[in-house]
């Protein structure tokens, strides 16, 4: 035999397997309560709480009650509950993440809505009925500053105490949870859909405001990620320049798509170059050039209409020509585009201009903990609102039949922005920690 052929197959069987092992599943299994542990489970108790060295547990002085359901099955035989929010963060690096959720308790109905990070809805108004057990399954993104290329994203102070940005994955449980079993595990088969964009777009981390960014997690079933990477006050050229953009094309792969709204902030720079059809529109194209590059898909969405209502009682342009600008960067490289002005302009005229507050952040002194006084914010949308425009934006990716419209959930709600929910109707259960800062910018 030829030894330095044997030598080098041994070398690429060598390279293979070290591949191999790096490459394997990072998988946590939690199995809740104080009973038997199911096998290949790891034990929480209610008093387990979240420590680096441990790595997982419940987290920001999160209270819950143990539960004995009985049964068989160790896993649906105990569990926790509390008719409180809650977290549980487990340490991990960056990636997606399928979640799988045991939802249930064998003696009283539950209801639960679970989020993830930053707010990012996920499950929404789960409903199970006394010794029924529901197993859900979602999607969530975990995102770090480091770049490959040795740099990093230049965040805010503010983005410092962002969930988003540590280094766990924490999911919140609201409403009348009750808990079975979490498993979390690494998967790299997920299409992530990432966001580039301002306050409008970005994962709110306090009530009562709320942007759609953060609501379209809900609507997609395991198959897309969600990626947001807005942050507010920011436009075009310094998400780039805090070098986002390089972040998320570090990280992009091909068939991935960057939903791109900008313009709310883009309309107050100065200088000779700026406009809607200079610096805006040729960085824009920029965008666009970068992402097509990776083998990415670029989506381009124009701006959501601020609440400014004319003498006629109707919504009247307050964004210039960005919006203009923007339909024609798409028209001309040929991507695809959610024309948000045009639908929530659609949807804050179909509210009316009295009702249309109750979609944005307007509420009197002594609302929120330390709040004292009123706010009257008719860029910034509440949850209500930023769950509306979600929907504008699934109906236009369900209509122009992107790609991952198939992963749409089954479960889709009906939706037509000149018909939107009733704002006296639709619930949110709001999260605890609630600072009432607010956003700098849009």
């Amino acid at each position: 035999m030829n030894i330095r052929k044997f030598i080098q197959s041994g070398t690429v069987i060598i390279l293979l397997f070290a591949h191999s092992v790096l490459a394997q599943e990072i998988r946590y299994k939690f199995d809740f309560g104080a009973g038997k542990v199911a096998a290949g489970y790891k034990p929480v108790l209610p008093e387990d709480n979240y420590s680096k060295s441990k790595g997982y547990g419940f987290d920001f002085d999160s209270k819950v009650d143990r539960t004995e359901n009985g049964g068989k099955n160790p896993l649906t035989a105990d569990g926790v509950k509390s008719n409180s929010p809650f977290y549980f963060s487990v340490a991990v690096p960056e990636g997606n993440y399928e979640v799988t959720v045991t939802l249930g308790d064998a003696k009283a109905s539950t209801l639960s809505t679970v989020k993830a990070e930053s707010r990012r809805l996920m499950l929404e108004n789960i409903k199970t009925k006394p010794g029924q057990f529901l197993t859900k399954r979602f999607i969530v993104n975990v995102k770090d500053k480091k770049i490959s290329d040795g740099t990093e994203v230049g965040l805010k102070p503010r983005e410092f105490t962002k969930l988003d940005w540590d280094d766990k994955l924490t999911l919140e449980f609201d409403q009348q949870t009750a808990l079975a079993a979490i498993e979390i595990t690494k998967v790299e088969d997920q299409i992530t859909v990432f966001l580039a964009g301002n306050s409008t777009v970005v994962n709110q981390d306090d009530e009562p405001w709320a942007s759609w960014g953060q609501m379209i997690p809900r609507f997609f079933k395991p198959g897309v990620a969600i990626a947001n990477h807005a942050e507010s006050g920011l436009t075009l050229g310094s998400f780039s320049g805090s070098r986002r953009l390089a972040k998320v094309l570090s990280i992009m792969k091909p068939g991935d798509y960057l939903f791109i709204e900008f313009g709310h902030n883009d309309q107050k720079d100065k200088g000779p170059d700026a406009g809607a059809y200079k610096s805006y529109t040729n960085r824009l194209k920029t965008f666009i050039s970068e992402v097509k590059k990776k083998g990415g898909i670029p989506v381009v969405v124009t701006s959501t209409s601020r609440r400014s209502f004319g003498p006629e009682g109707k919504i009247v342009n307050s964004l210039g020509d960005f919006p203009d600008a923007a339909r024609k960067v798409a028209a001309a490289e040929k991507v695809a585009l959610i024309d948000l002005n045009v639908m929530t302009t659609s949807l804050f005229n179909a509210l009316g201009e009295e009702k249309s507050i109750k979609a944005f952040v307007h509420y009197p002194a002594n609302s929120y903990p330390g709040q004292d006084k009123a706010l009257a914010d008719n860029t910034h949308f509440n949850p209500y609102g930023a769950y509306e425009i979600a929907q504008c934006v699934i109906l236009r990716i369900k209509e122009q039949k992107l790609g991952i419209a198939k992963y749409l959930v089954n479960d889709l709600p009906k939706f037509d922005p000149a018909k939107p929910d009733d704002p006296m109707v639709w619930k949110w259960p709001e999260s605890p920690k609630s600072s009432v800062v607010k956003p700098d910018g849009n």
